[in-house]
Order: structure tokens, then sequence, then C-alpha cells
């Protein structure tokens, strides 16, 4: 609630009611990546136009609120009448774009009211939402505010139609197009070069201490010419002292190993955020956390870079991480037994390795493009 406080007077005192603004809503930082993508490629296609990006979690904004991917960055208000009223007097959008689960009634109804067209992106549904159901018949209205929907899958499409929505689209998910982009991005990272040499590397991402658990006692008993990264997904201090007392091989922190770092270190703990993204390129290998506590994480990174990647039992509902653990890209684990052999196989047998990596990659290479449909679904409207 505090950095929305100020938001009405910082949005009045920098935005130049001239501007032709398009508006892009994000709930956090994930649905801000998902749809970079479609941001860039908009201000490429309009250089005279602004753009807007809101978030209405902190850990978007915060980390966002000095970038120059876009000229304005706010918090949303909640979704009051008043407050409705006076963003859009000030902000005023020439289109407004919904990222995934970000359906706010009140705002979409004004935005109809001022004829300002709204799209939702990258969207998934499902029948266990109150959109479909009988007592869901405000949310079901203000998906009818919107001028178009691209989403996922068929399932979703199929979801929409049987309640009489029909100008939607299936346009993928745009977080391939972000992560194939990845690709071509300098990802060199010196102290990782120092680091890895010319070991085998292990990258586990995104971890919880339930991964953990999993994780360390494969490290402590692994032998070989093998290092290992582990990215937790909290870094406070505490969970970083206890994670390093689990580890009984020479481990240091990033930040303690860019000051002070010795060629004998093989287990390296990422202290900071930001980097994982960069660090996944240097894998060849890779775990990706979260399946063991709330949920799985981002496996699409990984993904990108054509490594095999190994996930905890809790992936299903994420599109992705069901389709490619059919194909065989994605290796689910529930014991510390499954994980040491198939992490095992992986180091020890190349060609499946490889066989693995590539069913990853050819994934993201083949499924990528949701960015341009919008596109050229936008270019109409303008």
């Amino acid at each position: 609630m505090g950095g929305r406080k100020n938001l009405f007077a910082h949005l009045q005192e920098n935005i130049n009611p001239k501007d032709q603004i398009i508006w892009m809503h994000a709930a956090s930082l994930g649905e801000y990546e998902q749809g970079l993508p479609v941001l860039e490629l908009l201000k490429k296609e309009y250089p005279s136009y602004k753009f807007l990006i809101s978030f209405f979690s902190p850990s978007g904004y915060e980390v966002k609120k000095t970038s120059h991917e876009a000229d304005y960055i706010s918090y949303l208000p909640l979704d009051t009448h008043k407050n409705v009223n006076e963003y859009l007097a000030i902000v005023n959008p020439v289109l407004a774009i919904f990222i995934k689960y970000e359906i706010w009634p009140n705002m979409l109804k004004g935005l109809s009211e001022r004829n300002i067209p709204s799209l939702l992106i990258s969207s998934i549904f499902n029948e266990k939402q109150s959109y479909f159901k009988w007592y869901g018949a405000f949310m079901r209205k203000a998906l009818f505010s919107f001028e178009h929907i691209f989403v996922q899958d068929i399932k979703s499409q199929s979801l929409l139609n049987s309640i009489g929505y029909h100008k939607v689209d299936i346009g993928g998910d745009t977080r391939l197009d972000r992560v194939f982009e990845i690709l071509s991005q300098n990802n060199h990272l010196e102290f990782i070069e120092n680091f890895k040499k010319a070991s085998f590397c292990f990258v586990m991402g995104s971890t919880w201490a339930e991964d953990e658990e999993i994780l360390t006692p494969y490290i402590n008993a692994t032998e070989g010419n093998m290092k290992y990264i582990i990215a937790p997904h909290k870094i406070n201090a505490s969970h970083l002292v206890s994670l390093q007392k689990t580890i009984t091989k020479k481990s240091m922190l990033l930040s303690e190993y860019i000051d002070h770092g010795t060629s004998d270190i093989e287990v390296l703990i990422i202290d900071n955020i930001g980097l994982l993204t960069k660090i996944y390129s240097y894998a060849d290998m890779a775990y990706v956390g979260g399946g063991f506590a709330t949920g799985l994480h981002n496996t699409l990174e990984p993904a990108a870079y054509g490594i095999p990647v190994i996930i905890g039992p809790k992936y299903h509902g994420f599109k992705e991480a069901d389709e490619l653990v059919k194909l065989k890209g994605l290796l689910p684990i529930t014991t510390l037994q499954e994980f040491t052999e198939k992490a095992d196989i992986l180091y020890h047998n190349d060609s499946y390795r490889k066989k693995v990596g590539a069913i990853n990659k050819a994934y993201v290479t083949n499924n990528k493009g949701a960015s341009i449909q919008i596109v050229e679904h936008i270019r109409r409207l303008l």
C-alpha cells in the first residue's frame, strides 16, 4: 500500500497529456517478462508512442521502477471506481494490454466506457475458475470487456467459447519468445567462467529448502570433475548460512568468490538476484526448484539453452512442464534415489544428455512466435 500512496501525483507530474500511451499491466516480474517481447516489438513499430508498464506486486515494481524498457513505470491502483477514473484521466492510453491472469473488473469497465481497447495476452483458463461457474456472472462480464483475448491452448479457447466469448485466438506463450531472445544476448559472466573452467557444470536454480534436502546429499556424495552452482529462491542470510552448513564440499557465496575466489571451490552459492538466466548458459544440466515446495519455477530458461532439466513432482498445471515431461525433456523425480539415478546417467552419458537437451531446445524454437501474432492484431487497432 505504501508504494501507491503518491501514485496519482507522481503520474500527474510525469505524464504529458499529449502523449499517445500504450499501457501494459503485469501482476509481477514473471508476467512482465512474459509481456516484454510484445513491448519490444511495439516500441520498434511505434517509436512515436510512449509506453507505460504497471505492476500490482511490489516484487515487480521495486525491481523495475528505474528500468528504461518503458517511458513510465507505476503501480496499478486498487480496483475502485474512484481510482480507475483518476488513473485513466491521467494516463488516457490508446491501448491497454493485460498479461495472463490480470482481470480487473472496474478498470476494464472504465476502459470500455472510454472506448479504449484492451487485450488479454498469454492467458490460460481452467474449468475451476469463477468465469465458468453459476456464481461467476460478475467476473464473466469483465471478460467480455476485452476487445480480444489471446490464450495459450485450445482448452482455454474452448472454455471461453462455452460462455459465449468468441473473440479469442490461440496465440501460445510469449515467454517462449522471451527465452528464445536470451540466446542472442550477451550471457558472458567472467566469474562463472573462471569457476567452471573445463569442469562439468550442474546448475540448480530457484531452489527451496525442500529441494535442497534432495540436492545437497547428492552434491556431498558425488565424485568426479563436477562443479555445482546453487541459486536459492530465497537469499536471506539465515537460509544461506544453513544451506552452506549442509554442504561438505568446499563452497563459497558468489559475493565472497568475486572478491576472494580460489580454484578449489566446488560449490558456488548465488547470493544475489538477476544472474540466473545468464548462469544457465554455462550449465551442462540443470535442476529447477519449486517442485517440492509451492510449485515449479521457470523451466523454459534452461530449456532454451538445450540442456536437460530435472524437476520435482509438483509440475502439473504448468503447461510447458506438462508438455516437456511427456516429450522427456524435463525429468521429474520424487526421491533422492530417483534424483541420483537421473543425474548420474546425464553426467556419464553424453549422447543421452545431448538428446534430452535437444528436445528442450526444439520445444522453445518450435513454439515461439506468439508476440508477432499479437502485434499483428494490435496493428489493426492502432
